[in-house]
């Protein structure tokens, strides 16, 4: 497996890192000059005022069986950002200012090599520099309320998990990939314009709801999140949740169970009809846009085992189903569980293992069209109405700043919407992955 030769061979061939990502990171300096030029911070104080944060994550996956064909692929993310405390730097109350770039890079294992559009990868997507957030978060009610808005993206206040570090797997992370497929539901590090609000009913339980420009436009491989014009979108998407949220410091076996769903309200693409509410394989004509659609979903995180009180060691279930309310949506539901153990062999107390499986279930009138195209093109057999994925992983804690995770997939069913006139369906496929988190700025400062 060529993990290792391939990433050098990524990382030696392109221009440096540092270079693409100041093309958006100018918002991050010209707001530290603002800072210093108010009089208020001195440049020796803005350790005290500015939490830094730089990382890297890579991930490798080659297909070594099954699937479309056997290859490898590298992809990885330079992120780079800062949090402003602007109550220290000038007395503005409870706010703070979010900053972050990234640098995306390298290739997408899945239409290739597995024949699916499903990755294995989820640090792909959004490649080239990009501003992924600048936004301005502040606190009222003694902290009972949060709001946040600016640039910034919906998914990483909304279905997501911490427990997605322990994952290679775009199926269930850094997001459940059902809620990107029936909307336009944004994701990082693709920002437009949106916010949200989260109230805390009680210290444990919350209404969080938020706004979102649809941001399609901007996925394209020449944006770097510094078009800030609202021309092009056309709608919003707005998610509701209602949770119950415990930590590890006020609770024993800390968790999480959340409801809530979606509206999305800007255009989107038929799966399978044109204007006339023909089949567009057939017909010949362009498939219909459409607008408006939504979907709810309901989900868990439970520690069940905890043999010690004084360590973190211990088993955490978790789980999710979600669904569409309306609208014409490739999926009708998608199903994911898993665990995730903390503390594996005696003296390897932060060394994880996890495991997650995941089921997409496909609607009639997407596979429907591919039925149709595949017959059209002399192909036999109804394309798979469901495709499940699993990995398992172990994670390596090296030190406080860097984490090596190996990991395995296995794929039932390539789904074929990445190559929707595919004669037949492809064999279930085998992908080894090696995943790598360093925290630059951990090494750099600490």
């Amino acid at each position: 497996m060529r993990f290792f030769p391939s990433l050098i061979s990524e990382i030696s061939s392109r221009k440096p890192l540092m270079t693409k990502v100041s093309q958006a990171g100018s918002t991050c300096g010209a707001t530290i000059a603002l800072l210093l030029a108010s009089g208020h911070v001195s440049a020796q104080d803005l350790p005290d005022y500015v939490n830094f944060q730089a990382s890297y994550t890579g991930e490798a996956a080659a297909n070594v069986n099954g699937g479309e064909q056997r290859g490898s692929a590298y992809a990885g993310q330079l992120f780079v950002g800062a949090d402003f405390d602007m109550e220290k730097a000038s007395d503005w109350k409870d706010t703070t200012i979010h900053v972050a770039v990234t640098n995306r890079h390298g290739q997408n294992l899945a239409p290739k090599y597995i024949g699916n559009s499903t990755s294995v990868q989820e640090i792909y997507g959004g490649q080239n520099s990009r501003l992924a957030r600048f936004t301005v978060e502040k606190h009222f009610l003694d902290g009972q309320l949060q709001v946040e808005a600016g640039r910034t993206v919906a998914n990483i206040s909304f279905l997501g998990s911490e427990l997605c570090q322990y994952f290679q797997t775009n199926s269930a992370c850094g997001n459940p990939t059902f809620v990107f497929r029936t909307s336009n539901f944004t994701w990082w590090p693709v920002s437009s314009w949106g916010g949200h609000a989260k109230f805390w009913l009680n210290d444990k339980t919350y209404f969080h709801a938020g706004v979102y420009e649809e941001n399609t436009p901007h996925q394209a491989s020449d944006d770097h999140g510094l078009d800030w014009g609202v021309e092009d979108s056309t709608g919003v998407v707005v998610p509701v949740t209602l949770g119950y949220q415990t930590t590890w410091d006020n609770d024993d076996y800390p968790r999480r169970y959340e409801v809530g769903g979606w509206y999305d309200g800007a255009d989107y693409t038929d799966p399978s009809k044109d204007e006339n509410g023909d089949y567009a394989a057939l017909s010949g004509n362009d498939y219909a846009t459409r607008n408006g659609r939504s979907g709810v979903f309901a989900r868990f995180e439970q520690t069940v085992l905890r043999p010690d009180l004084n360590s973190q060691r211990s088993v955490t279930l978790f789980g999710a189903v979600l669904t569409g309310t309306s609208g014409e949506l490739i999926e009708d539901f998608y199903f994911k569980a898993g665990f995730v153990k903390r503390g594996t062999f005696p003296g390897r107390d932060k060394d994880t293992v996890a495991f997650v499986y995941t089921e997409q279930h496909y609607s009639h009138d997407a596979i429907e069209d591919q039925f149709i195209l595949r017959n059209l093109n002399e192909g036999s057999g109804r394309p798979a109405s469901m495709q499940a994925m699993m990995e398992l992983s172990y994670g390596i804690h090296v030190n406080d700043n860097i984490r090596i995770q190996p990991n395995i997939h296995y794929i039932v069913n390539p789904d074929q919407f990445g190559d929707k006139a595919r004669q037949e369906d492809l064999s279930d496929a085998v992908v080894l992955g090696l995943r790598f988190d360093i925290n630059l700025a951990g090494l750099l400062f600490q």
